[in-house]
């Protein structure tokens, strides 16, 4: 099976900060996380989440991991 089988995960971390009222700038600094890493977030551009970067966008953002994560199910559930 492939991984898309399995259903995918949408990072929702550029809506979450245009629902601040934070620029990324600030997110990036209050994160301690590079501009460039954080737009790579943002347009969901990752292979592999970083969860000490994930903590610290969740506490700049004052945010719980769910509002930034959305699990999206498969369309099909297949039989494993």
């Amino acid at each position: 099976m492939r991984d898309e089988d399995f259903g995918t995960i949408r990072i929702k971390l550029e809506e979450v900060i245009q629902q601040s009222d934070l620029s990324k700038n600030k997110v990036a600094q209050l994160s301690q996380t590079q501009r460039g890493q954080l737009n790579h977030y943002c347009k969901g551009d990752i292979q592999r989440i970083d969860l000490a970067i994930l903590s610290r966008l969740c506490y700049a953002l004052d945010c719980r991991v769910e509002d930034v994560l959305e699990y999206i199910p498969p369309q099909t559930k297949n039989s494993i």
